[in-house]
């Protein structure tokens, strides 16, 4: 019976000693994986996550600023935020593209057609069609809605995977003041640099139309510039924002309350 007794205890030494070493191996496992996933040896990148934080505006060297744009305030985009009316939104029923003058024509009068001159500034390694110092048939960038690496190629199949985008949405405009701008304030609209994106196609489309509060980037990297770069547009043209589009606004600007607007001579 004693020996039946020890070999008992010795059984359950036995095993509490297993259980013990599994579970240290098992915290030690926990920990390890922990670590690996977390400190960048198997990290999962949202799309965005490597996305650019702002876009360029003005490029001196072959654009030239437009006749008669007034000049972006320096100041904290929050401030100019607080600046602008807070209003409805107005009727969209009498809105029409063409009030917004000719597409894409040279404002700047360069020699160059605004889409152009837009997706050149962009790009970087610019390919021009043959025989013309203006028409871009090719470049890439680091597209800054979705943060993704975008090869741009001229066809009737393959331009409009980038599109131009008026950062304010010209529909927008109209029903927050444009209206009363006059037929060559909001052809400057249309057009100024500091308005245009190159950005991705089906990004574009489904922003259409939208403000802040109804759409922003998903890459997180470029709200901040976006949402200052609205704001800059939208002081600049005298157009006002809805109370929920403030509101959006003045979140994403709580992330970065330092931001600037933007200037569109940079």
């Amino acid at each position: 019976m004693s020996i039946t007794w020890s070999a008992y205890k010795r059984a359950r030494r036995r095993s509490r000693q297993a259980w013990t070493i599994l579970v240290v191996a098992a915290v030690t496992f926990a920990a390890g994986l922990s670590w690996f996933f977390t400190s960048g040896q198997f990290t999962v990148v949202e799309p965005w996550a490597a996305g650019p934080s702002e876009a360029p505006v003005f490029d001196s060297a072959w654009m030239r600023p437009l006749a008669g744009a007034d000049p972006v305030p320096a100041e904290k985009a929050v401030t100019a935020l607080d600046g602008l009316d807070v209003k409805g939104r107005a009727g969209q029923d009498d809105y029409e593209r063409t009030e917004f003058g000719q597409a894409w024509f040279d404002a700047d009068r360069n020699g160059c057609d605004t889409r152009n001159d837009i997706l050149r500034r962009d790009l970087t390694g610019v390919e021009f069609t043959s025989g013309s110092g203006c028409k871009v048939a090719g470049g890439r960038f680091h597209e800054p809605y979705t943060g993704a690496q975008v090869t741009f190629k001229r066809g009737q199949d393959t331009s409009a995977a980038v599109q131009i985008d008026h950062v304010v949405a010209l529909a927008d405009a109209w029903q927050k003041g444009a209206k009363e701008l006059t037929v060559q304030q909001r052809q400057r609209l249309a057009n100024d640099p500091l308005n245009l994106i190159a950005a991705d196609g089906p990004a574009n489309v489904k922003k259409g139309a939208g403000d802040a509060a109804t759409w922003l980037p998903p890459n997180k990297n470029f709200r901040c510039h976006y949402v200052a770069r609205q704001i800059s547009v939208k002081t600049v043209y005298k157009l006002w924002v809805t109370p929920a589009e403030k509101d959006a606004m003045k979140r994403v600007l709580d992330g970065c309350p330092e931001q600037q607007t933007i200037h569109n001579s940079r």
